[in-house]
Parts: C-alpha cells; structure tokens; sequence
C-alpha cells in the first residue's frame, strides 16, 4: 500500500515535471487572484489578451525561427516599422478610405515579409550567425522606423474612415470579446494546423532537430529557414498595426524589449534554443505568463523594475524543470 502511494506521489510529481509551463500559469493566476481583486473581472481579462496580441503575433513568428536552430533579435524593431508604416500610409498619403485600409493592411504585411527575408537571406545567403544577422536587422529596422517620421509619433487622422475602423477594431468587442483577441486566436490556430499538419511545419521541426538527416533525403533545407524568418517579420508587422489600431498613434519607440518577450515566451513554453522542440500552445502558455506578471504587478502599483527580476526567475525556474525533465527521460 506504501509502495503505490510512493508510486502515485512519483507519478504527480513527474506530471507537474512535464506539464511544468502550465504549473506555471496556474499558480500564477492563483496568486494574482490573491494578490489582487481587480485580477479575475472580465474587463482585466479581455483587456490584458488585448495588450497580449503583438506579442503573441511576435512569439510565433519567434517560435518558427527558434524550431529551424535559429533565433531573431528584429522582432520588436519589425513591428515598430509595421505600425509606422500604419500611421504614415493613412496620415500621409491619403490612404484614408476603408478600402484603402485593405491596402495598407497588404502593404504591411508586405513590408514585414520583405524585412524578414532580407533577415532569411542574411541567415541563408551570406551564411551569417542568426544572432549576428537578426542583430544588423534589428537595429536597422528601428533606425527605418525612427527616420520614418523623423523619430515623432504619427497620429492617425481623426474622423477618416480608416482611422475609424482601425480604432474601432483596437477598441471594441463582439460577444465581450475584443478583434485584437480574436485576430490573435485565429493565428494561434493557424500555426496549431501548419505545425501539427502540414508538410511546412514538419520540415521547419525537422530542420531544426535533425538538419543534415533531412538534406540527405534531398529536401531543400534553406528554403523553410528563410520562409521561418519571413513570415516571422510578416506577423510582427501586423503586430505592429494592432498596437497602433489601440492608440490610434504610431510611434518609432514601440515595442521595445518585445524581442526579449517573445524568446522568454518561448523557453517558458518548452521551447529548445537548439532547434526541433517546441509547440503553439507551450509558447502561448509562456506568453501568458509573462502577461499575467506584468498585469497584477501594474494593478498593485509595482513599478516595472521588479517586474523584470520576476520575469528573468521564472524563466530560470522554467528551463531548470525541463533540463530536470530532460534528464530523467534520457537512458541510463
């Protein structure tokens, strides 16, 4: 009898070992409930994935770059040049009609791509380290961003058509559930499928866990890392447009330190720096760990300083539990 409570108490514990990134999450919902009568409202909620979305966008782009073996520092520096490009299109060349708000949708996107695979052509072409590459793009695209208004915020002209939509689409909710959560939900859902079911997401997996095994079966390698980094850049720049749709205001300096996030949202998910591991729905757990720290540290007045001594121990304690893991499930 001893021996099988032993047994049961060894297998919790090996089941928290694994699941550690939900552990996680739970306790800290917990103790921000406690902490905090304002945490469990609707209102917080729905107002925290709102402010959630860029990230998210970020740590899937992120998370298919980090699954190929590589790693982008541009991310933040992207999705600033994504909502510039908003602010600017709309404000300062008449893209002001509701149809035009298509096109500069497109037009972001496009730009995102276009960053992202001059990162992927770094990374493939020039044969330079990922952290190297994504580093020139980074601060290339923030300066970009920067003498696009000459380092001024862009206010989205007021009463337009677009600007309306845009805003109404950063601010408002069908069902009590804002477009920003429900943009950022179809994405996760997205990725879900493309990396569980299709032949992209397999090979962006396998490129990262066993590079020279898929060469050898004569598959192109090269070609999904440089997608990895250009469809990385393509959902930054949309993250980009949201955070500006909330604000109606573009400003070079957003989304500082974002690139930081989405990689901690990523090892506090599961994933491996090394490539080949990592899952959608891991990486939106770390995402909303790093959410709710920020949210019920704001809501008891903590200033932002400890909020990065917090952040920076529960990735400690989140890598620490998977090489734990790790190591027990290696043969002796």
């Amino acid at each position: 009898m001893e021996e099988r409570i032993n047994n049961r108490n060894v297998d919790v514990v090996n089941l928290m070992m694994k699941y550690n990134a939900i552990v996680i999450l739970v306790v800290l919902i917990i103790v921000s409930t406690i902490l905090s009568d304002a945490f469990f409202t609707a209102t917080n909620i729905m107002n925290l994935l709102r402010q959630l979305v860029p990230l998210t966008l970020a740590s899937l782009g992120m998370l298919l770059v980090i699954l190929t073996g590589g790693i982008d520092l541009s991310v933040a520096s992207v999705t600033a040049v994504g909502g510039m490009f908003t602010g600017i299109l709309i404000a300062n060349y008449n893209m002001t009609s509701a149809g035009a708000l298509v096109g500069v949708i497109l037009i972001v996107l496009a730009v995102g791509f276009l960053i992202g695979s001059i990162t992927g052509f770094f990374v493939i072409g020039l044969k330079m380290a990922p952290f190297v590459a994504t580093l020139a793009t980074m601060t290339m695209a923030r300066g970009f961003a920067y003498l696009m208004s000459n380092g001024q915020p862009v206010r989205l002209p007021m009463g337009e058509p677009a600007t309306l939509l845009l805003s109404s689409f950063g601010a408002k909710s069908i069902a009590g559930i804002p477009w920003p959560v429900i943009l950022g939900v179809f994405f996760i859902l997205l990725f879900v499928f493309i990396t569980k079911n299709t032949v992209f997401g397999r090979l962006i997996i396998a490129s990262g866990s066993n590079e020279t095994a898929v060469r050898l079966a004569g598959i192109t390698v090269n070609k999904y890392i440089f997608f990895a980094y250009a469809i990385c850049g393509a959902l930054c720049a949309l993250g980009g447009l949201v955070a500006t749709s909330r604000v109606s205001v573009a400003a070079p300096s957003i989304a500082t330190g974002l690139e930081l996030d989405a990689i901690a949202a990523c090892v506090i998910g599961g994933a491996s720096l090394s490539g080949g591991k990592g899952t959608v729905v891991n990486t939106i757990i770390g995402v909303l760990v790093l959410g709710l720290i920020t949210n019920v540290m704001s809501l008891m007045s903590i200033a932002a300083y400890p909020q990065q001594i917090i952040k920076g121990l529960i990735i400690v304690l989140a890598v620490f539990l998977q090489h734990i893991t790790n190591r027990e499930k290696k043969p002796v």
